[in-house]
């Protein structure tokens, strides 16, 4: 059924590199947000809690990293590389039919 859907949408097998996608994105405005939040923290219990959230969340980004790049989705050492793969999914995302 959901292979149904996808073609249907136009996007085939781009369902999982749309969402590890969106996912490497939140995490890293994740990794952003608390490093802020650290720098602003003055309460030393806070900062350690908030210092292992950046860790975890961290150790979180390399995991979706390797999982993407095992498949392909993302070549953060090949600029030509991840160009073309952003034009393909751009000019897929520009194809969709409209709803």
């Amino acid at each position: 059924m959901t292979n149904f859907l996808q073609n249907m949408a136009g996007m085939g097998g781009m369902t999982d590199q749309v969402i590890a996608t969106d996912y490497l994105i939140s995490a890293k405005s994740g990794i952003r947000n608390l490093a802020f939040a650290i720098t602003e923290t003055k309460t030393p219990e806070l900062k350690a809690a908030l210092r292992e959230q950046l860790r975890v969340a961290v150790e979180r980004h390399g995991e979706i990293s390797n999982y993407m790049i095992s498949k392909g989705y993302y070549h953060p050492h090949d600029l030509s590389e991840q160009l073309q793969v952003d034009i393909n999914i751009a000019n897929t995302a520009l194809n969709l039919p409209e709803q």
